[in-house]
């Protein structure tokens, strides 16, 4: 059974930083993509970025390019997102997923298994 649970959210101060992790477990083949969706309110859930399992390649949102880092701790069985120079912008409720197959998807429809989330809030 495929668990993904997130954490590492919090409140920070614009220009700050935070590292989320998403713990997972339930599966063994290396090539599925692990993404991090975020959904603010009122807003519809949008692609932030995607490593595959392996750590062989990743992908990132134009807004996250240059100030988040996706990265994956095999070892651990976690993907981390690390957030640097956070913007009130970038406050949502953060979600890892877990993609459908082993193509590399940035829409919510590619992904067939997701965490609770964890909130990310950035003041101004």
């Amino acid at each position: 059974q495929v668990q993904l649970v997130e954490s590492g959210g919090g409140f920070v101060q614009a220009g700050g930083s935070l590292r989320l992790s998403c713990a997972a477990s339930g599966w063994t083949f290396s090539s599925y993509y692990l993404a991090w969706f975020r959904q603010a309110p009122g807003k519809e859930r949008e692609f932030v970025a995607a490593i595959r399992w392996s750590g062989a390649d990743s992908y990132y949102a134009d807004s996250a390019k240059g100030r988040f880092t996706i990265s994956s701790d095999n070892a651990k069985n976690t993907v981390y997102l690390q957030m640097n120079r956070l913007k009130p912008e970038d406050t949502a409720v953060y979600h890892c997923a877990r993609s459908r197959s082993v193509s590399l998807y940035t829409s919510e429809s590619g992904y067939s298994h997701w965490g609770q989330g964890t909130q990310v809030t950035v003041a101004s």
